[in-house]
């Protein structure tokens, strides 16, 4: 299931949710990293979205900004940590092929609230200055023999609990200077994945 884009057409009072949020929060650190918005417009538009109750508050945050491409199983998404980091959570597409740079922002995958129908998703990571950060399911297994460590290293904290019909994450790619991390939800993550579960 795909982190949802505000649609303008929805009437404004209506309220919204977290995963539209989410989409907009991570619609907006992409737009800083191209230039489109200064660091000003960004912290203000961000602090902005994530307190919108309604589509009124939060559709115009973005109405001036070019619409995010939805990635598909043919096409990899390429996700670069640049100065301002990325991110992807919530609830996102996967592709089948991923390849993430972590700059000197750093990258975040989450996909502990995706609905992923996947058999393997291939995970192409280079840590740079600031690393890549991957958070699987519980459920889910990852094969990280195609990384190599670099000087920052990869950090393997997953388990080999796979249940049948999840995907395999393959990981390949660099460590670099920062290093890597994939790993299942952490205390916190849990937290908020039990106040709000996955749908």
């Amino acid at each position: 299931m795909t982190a949802a884009i505000p649609d303008p057409a929805r009437q404004p009072d209506l309220r919204v949710s977290h995963a539209e949020r989410d989409a907009v929060v991570e619609q907006l650190r992409e737009a800083a990293a191209e230039g489109r918005l200064e660091i000003g417009e960004l912290e203000t538009r961000l602090e902005q979205a994530l307190t919108a109750k309604t589509y009124g508050d939060l559709v115009p945050l973005t109405a001036d900004l070019p619409p995010v491409a939805t990635p598909n199983d043919g096409k990899p998404l390429v996700l670069k940590g640049g100065v301002h980091g990325a991110t992807r959570n919530g609830r996102w597409q996967v592709p089948a092929r991923i390849t993430a740079h972590g700059g000197v922002g750093g990258v975040k995958l989450d996909f502990t609230r995706t609905q992923c129908g996947l058999r393997e998703v291939e995970i192409e990571a280079h840590g740079e200055m600031a690393g890549v950060t991957i958070v699987i399911p519980d459920d889910w297994a990852a094969d990280t023999g195609g990384l190599e460590p670099g000087l920052g290293g990869l950090k393997d904290k997953t388990t080999d609990d796979r249940r049948p019909g999840t995907p395999l994450i393959r990981l390949s790619g660099n460590g670099g200077p920062a290093g890597v991390v994939i790993r299942h939800p952490n205390k916190w993550e849990r937290r908020k994945l039990k106040r709000n579960p996955p749908q």
